[in-house]
């Protein structure tokens, strides 16, 4: 495969692709579940989505439209089993730390170990319409499926998430989890039980 030639873009472009960086890397680590893996992933998007500038329609959702070029990238390299025997905390993210209270702490550790559990479908969902903000509609788009099939897919991601934290089927413990100063970006935490959006409730 040759080399993606990398067009000059405008400064809005390139401040929009800025902006998303964090959001992007969220979204990647959800897929991949490894931090490596997730950080490559974004910088081949990036880098893509510079070549194609000119595809780029200004007015339209630059997010919706940066995440299925990232989402493209990764269903079309196979699903590589990067994460293959990650342990928990290497899956998890070092950017954000959260100020809270002792219970609220250990709110979200519950949380975070939950979210960890759902599957690869569910993650995204919940990280595209609750956590980044996009519509149903734009996460169908990215998805390339119906927005019946989203809507669907988050309920059964905030039911399957309830049933983990309401029996405490959790695979890791408390004891053994990354400290929540080490958890997942802010993306991930709007979508717990302290921060949950309207969307999701």
């Amino acid at each position: 495969m040759g080399e993606t030639t990398v067009k000059e873009a405008s400064p809005e472009f390139r401040s929009a692709l800025v902006d998303c960086i964090p959001h992007l890397r969220a979204f990647a680590r959800s897929l991949t579940r490894n931090r490596d893996r997730a950080d490559d992933l974004v910088h081949d998007a990036a880098v893509r989505a510079l070549a194609a500038a000119d595809q780029f329609t200004p007015g339209t959702n630059f997010k919706a439209w940066i995440f299925t070029i990232l989402r493209n990238l990764y269903y079309n390299e196979g699903r590589k089993d990067h994460s293959r025997n990650v342990p928990f905390d290497e899956a998890t993210v070092t950017e954000h730390a959260i100020p809270a209270t002792q219970e609220a702490a250990l709110e979200f550790s519950d949380f975070r170990r939950a979210f960890w559990q759902l599957g690869e479908d569910h993650r995204e969902v919940l990280m595209l319409v609750g956590a980044s903000g996009l519509s149903y509609e734009e996460a169908a788009k990215i998805c390339d499926c119906a927005v019946g099939t989203i809507k669907s897919r988050v309920s059964r991601a905030r039911q399957e998430l309830t049933k983990l934290l309401s029996e405490d089927a959790l695979a890791v413990s408390r004891r053994d989890s990354a400290p929540v100063a080490q958890s997942e970006p802010a993306e991930v935490l709007q979508s717990g039980p302290i921060h949950q959006p309207e969307r999701l409730r």
